[in-house]
């Protein structure tokens, strides 16, 4: 098998906790079962098959570093639980567009326009052999996403969103994708262990039990950017959308619900708390409510789902399938083309990875 060749759009947290990641685990053995990885062989590929070849930011302070040094520099706060080593990869500008809101220009410490030119984004990928374009950009960059899905399908590259900006899940866009014989995976990469996987979950549960679910809502609270990107409400319209539709898709009647970030608790870091509670009515139509409270470390999360997801696509390429990829988005998104239970999901992976379900 080949390297799997991958470029990075933001290296924020999540860059941080995906390449120190493919580092952590280069060695893992595939005989036994690994702490934190879905699978240590996918289909022939290993996480340390991975190699960061570009990174594009707006942040002055991570430009012209290397990616290995970058992805610890402020105002990124994700634990450090890897020594990366020099990588090679100089972290490049890119361009700002809607990427940056007003009240994030002075945290993320945007670059100054008149000083510093972005680069041209096809040409870096096309020359550093780039086969797969990951979007890590902050909520709400609607722009910008879609400046950088071009990019992937002007460059011949795989695209990977990780954000609530819909692509893979928007039919205009999935049939670009195919029309260039590219595959695309996305919307709103799912944690491992997150607040969504864990709702779906409970809401499933009652489905399946004969619970009538009245309500349920989950509230977020978290310290990192992602968190103070997200106090303004207008970046939050998909953001919502992805997150509530990831639960109620399970129902199959009309469910009040509220989803989504609630606070900025700027002492937590890079730690999430989650708040969910549901409300609903059992036999004899007695009450039942369930509370529950998850906190995690926030961006290695989902860290462990795009190292999947990364290979996942690169099977696709290598068996030339265009389009959105239907198992993985199903499995490792929010808000995918086709939305199925959990155990669906990954049964159609697996049979994925086996060649037996061709998207």
């Amino acid at each position: 098998m080949t390297e799997i060749r991958v470029a990075i759009i933001g290296v924020g947290n999540c860059a941080s906790a995906l390449v120190q990641g493919v580092e952590y685990y280069k060695n893992a053995k595939e005989d036994e079962t690994v702490p934190g990885l879905m699978h240590v062989n996918f289909s022939g590929y290993h996480v340390r098959d991975i190699k960061f070849v570009a990174a594009f930011e707006v942040d002055q302070r991570k430009i012209g570093k290397d990616l290995a040094e970058a992805i610890f520099t402020k105002p990124n706060c994700c634990a450090k639980f890897a020594d990366v080593p020099y990588l090679g990869v100089k972290v490049l500008p890119g361009p700002i567009l809607d990427g940056v809101a007003e009240h994030m220009r002075e945290p993320f410490n945007v670059y100054d326009e008149r000083e510093i030119k972005p680069v041209n984004v096809v040409e870096v990928l096309k020359e550093t052999g780039a086969e797969i374009l990951i979007n890590y950009l902050p909520v709400g960059s609607y722009h910008a996403t879609r400046f950088y899905a071009q990019a992937a399908l002007d460059a011949g590259c795989a695209f990977i969103n990780c954000i609530p900006e819909f692509i893979a899940s928007d039919p205009i866009w999935g049939r670009k994708f195919e029309d260039k014989g590219l595959p695309v995976a996305g919307d709103d990469v799912k944690s491992q262990l997150g607040a969504t996987i864990l709702h779906r979950n409970l809401v499933k549960l009652c489905i399946d039990r004969g619970v009538l679910v009245d309500e349920t809502y989950q509230l977020n609270i978290g310290g990192n950017t992602d968190f103070l990107n997200m106090t303004v409400e207008e970046r939050l319209k998909t953001k919502r959308i992805s997150k509530t539709e990831a639960v109620t898709s399970l129902v199959p009647y009309k469910l009040p619900t509220r989803i989504g970030p609630s606070d900025y608790v700027p002492f937590l870091g890079d730690k999430k708390i989650c708040y969910i509670t549901l409300k609903g009515r059992k036999f004899g139509n007695l009450p039942v409510t369930i509370t529950a409270k998850l906190e995690v470390e926030d961006s290695p999360n989902s860290a462990g789902v795009v190292i999947d997801v990364i290979r996942a696509v690169k099977l696709a390429l290598d068996r030339k399938i265009a389009g959105p990829l239907i198992s993985i988005s199903s499995y490792a998104f929010k808000h995918p083309p086709v939305q199925v239970p959990d155990p669906v999901a990954k049964e159609w992976v697996e049979e994925f990875i086996k060649g037996k379900r061709e998207r």
